[in-house]
């Protein structure tokens, strides 16, 4: 072999090399996030859930909608016309709801109101779930309730202990202020009960939005948003402590579990004072309480999944490791061209199924574009907001009775819930299937079952 051959090997193999030492770097690294990752999850499962269906009467069609707002006698012309463009093209459909105290005129917006609304969702939604699971009330030992406006005293989780005659060690949690990311907060709330006491062998997760003391009868732009937006909705789901070990990548799950945790993470940008005043409840200049969302909230949202962290601290514990090579092969690419970027994740490959926040519609596909989904996957977040509105945390499990009932959802696959709240935070949870394939969406009882067929709805 002559010189210049054999000088061209040995560049090759130098340069081979350069490639092969952080690949093998990251091969270990996700066997040790694996690992992690799972121990994190600590064998929980996920038995059922349940969403609410509120009854018709509740409904609230948009051309009724704007001739309420008109009626109720606590906005001025310029309020009207600026909420009526804003439902009119959010993406909203005829069939929300209002609780009761909003279908007055003037709104009844008082804390015995709010209590009833808080009954109103929780007991039926409830009912459902424990008749589906065959559950007694009595074998949950914790429970956790959150609802972001409206923390009463006794709390709401109190509320429900004592409807059902819960036991008397039952562990209460009442969460309050954490806004649409609140769900994924409760289910590692529920997480860190089930693997604290081996005594705790079910643990009750109920996310739901009192509408009534998030109504705002001022004049404020910013704060009137949320009265276009937000929609009566309840969700609770039980969990379940596997009794694996923990450390093995092989988990015990329990024959009556639909799902099991995979992997949770929460990240924040609370200490970065723009993104903490992005959205806020406070008072306006005439002293009328609501909750103010400014206009930098969207390059917020992106901050907090970019530089916040959160899809890297997420990503090495979803993605296969065929996509982390592919990143870093890339990454060091780019490098070497001097892109500082980085290759954005191809998150396709970690979940088959993805559960958006229901902020609107067009929230919802800025959101989508900038994990790289396409439109199947913005689809469910666009048609729960359409039947539902935005229910703030429960909107996560609305999103996943919709994967059931259109039978996408098949024995390995992943789902992912991705919540962002006010703080900010942005909290993610995945699951996977591990029961049978599911019945038709025919036989199923949940929020889907009456319009199933008529979804995806065309503009």
């Amino acid at each position: 072999m002559d010189v210049e051959h054999k000088d061209h090997l040995l560049a090759f193999r130098r340069h081979a090399a350069l490639y092969l030492v952080p690949a093998c770097a990251m091969l270990l690294l996700w066997r040790f996030n694996r690992r992690t990752a799972t121990a994190a999850a600590d064998d929980v499962g996920l038995v059922d859930f349940s969403c609410l269906r509120p009854p018709r009467r509740l409904r609230i069609p948009i051309p009724g909608l704007l001739e309420h707002l008109r009626l109720v006698g606590c906005f001025d012309d310029g309020s009207v016309e600026f909420m009526s463009p804003v439902i009119e093209a959010c993406g909203m459909g005829e069939e929300t709801y209002f609780p009761p105290s909003l279908h007055y005129i003037p709104p009844s917006a008082t804390n015995a109101d709010a209590v009833a609304e808080a009954r109103g969702m929780y007991l039926p939604t409830l009912d459902a779930l424990f008749a589906r699971t065959g559950l007694p009330p009595s074998a949950v030992g914790a429970l956790v309730v959150n609802c972001s406006g409206f923390c009463p005293a006794p709390s709401l989780a109190a509320l429900i202990a004592g409807h059902y005659r819960m036991r008397a060690d039952v562990r209460t949690f009442s969460l309050s202020g954490m806004g649409c990311a609140a769900g994924v907060v409760g289910v590692d709330v529920a997480r860190g009960v089930l693997s604290a006491h081996a005594a705790v062998r079910y643990a009750l997760v109920v996310s739901a939005e009192i509408v009534t003391v998030g109504w705002y009868s001022g004049r404020d732009r910013c704060k009137l948003l949320l009265n276009c937006f937000f929609r009566t909705g309840c969700a609770a789901a039980l969990l379940t402590s596997t009794g694996g070990d923990g450390g093995s990548a092989a988990v015990s799950v329990p024959a009556n579990c639909k799902y099991r945790l995979v992997t949770l993470a929460r990240t924040n940008r609370t200490a970065d004072d723009r993104s903490y005043a992005s959205a806020v409840r406070e008072e306006d200049s005439e002293g009328i309480t609501g909750f103010s969302i400014g206009r930098g909230l969207g390059g917020v949202v992106r901050d907090l999944l970019r530089a916040g962290a959160h899809l890297l601290a997420l990503g090495p514990a979803i993605l296969p490791w065929h996509e982390k090579l592919r990143r870093g092969s890339k990454k060091l690419q780019d490098d070497g061209d001097g892109n500082t970027d980085g290759p954005k994740p191809n998150f396709l490959t970690a979940a088959s199924h993805f559960c958006l926040p229901s902020s609107g519609k067009p929230m919802i596909w800025r959101l989508a574009e900038g994990l790289g989904l396409v439109e199947r996957e913005a689809e469910v977040a666009l048609m729960t907001f359409h039947r539902f509105g935005n229910q703030s945390a429960a909107s996560l499990w609305y999103q996943l009775a919709y994967h059931e009932a259109t039978g996408r959802v098949r024995r390995g696959d992943r789902a992912w819930q991705l919540g962002m709240g006010s703080g900010p935070k942005a909290n993610s949870v995945v699951w996977e299937r591990v029961s049978e394939d599911p019945e038709p969406a025919a036989a199923d009882n949940g929020p889907w079952a009456d319009c199933i067929d008529r979804f995806p709805a065309r503009e």
